[in-house]
């Protein structure tokens, strides 16, 4: 039997609207310690919101979040603050902050949650950087770089509290296939080596194939799918049929 403990994240239940819209309807969702989970949908079906409520910076109308086993609505603002800081967040569009340079967005959470000195927090930012192969452009403005290596330097300072959950929001989205392809395999790398578990929000099939473990998909607000690529490809779910079919291109289906 399976306990809540061998799941880094799991959704009971989680509704959201916003006025008359409901966004989510009674998602269930299981992700386990480890594994990448990819969520996939149409636009404005609310895969961003689920990351949202996830992390924090939305809250659910009704339904549980339960992060390595605890309910969070269960904690106090500061014992929920610690949670948090052991989730990174890699948002669609980077949200980098435009009057810091690469190295001091990549350096932003560490001056807020660690007690360094500046030559620690530069060889820390520096091996981030390293890692996500952008180290030369640390001096540059977020108005210098390609929107591939903003994805990048978002992912690095996402990873700078060594979080053991990582939420990605479309993190192929606009980028060229080469780039896309070189993110799609940086975070299989990561996963691999260091067991992050992970979710992404994608609509991005080839990205799918690369890092998914496991794959939901939702309509409605709801999760009309949840399984491997191949569970997935086998739905009789007339959505997931048409989603797989219109994707053709880069899906077998």
């Amino acid at each position: 039997m399976e306990t809540s403990a061998q799941f880094a994240i799991r959704l009971k239940g989680l509704t959201k609207s916003f006025g008359a819209q409901r966004v989510l309807d009674g998602v269930d969702l299981s992700v386990r310690e480890g594994e990448t989970m990819t969520v996939l949908g149409q636009s404005g079906v609310g895969k961003s919101v689920m990351l949202k409520l996830i992390i924090g910076l939305e809250e659910p109308d009704s339904g549980n979040i339960e992060i390595d086993g605890v309910l969070l609505s269960s904690l106090s603002p500061d014992e929920l603050n610690r949670i948090r800081k052991t989730i990174g967040f890699l948002f669609q569009n980077a949200a980098l902050y435009d009057s810091l340079s690469v190295e001091e967005n990549v350096a932003f959470p560490l001056r807020r949650h660690r007690k360094m000195s500046e030559a620690d927090m530069r060889d820390r930012v520096g091996e981030l950087l390293a890692r996500v192969g952008i180290e030369k452009a640390r001096k540059k403005m977020p108005a210098d770089i390609s929107g591939g290596m903003a994805k990048r330097v978002g992912l690095a300072r996402a990873l700078a509290l060594d979080p053991a959950i990582i939420l990605l929001d479309e993190p192929t989205s606009g980028l060229d296939p080469i780039t896309a392809a070189e993110v799609d395999d940086l975070v299989r790398e990561l996963q691999k080596e260091r067991k992050i578990s992970s979710v992404v929000v994608t609509h991005d099939m080839n990205c799918v194939k690369t890092i998914a473990d496991h794959v939901a998909m939702i309509d409605r607000g709801r999760i009309v799918a949840d399984g491997t690529l191949d569970d997935i490809k086998h739905s009789d779910n007339p959505f997931v049929k048409r989603f797989l079919r219109e994707s053709g291109e880069v899906c077998d289906v």
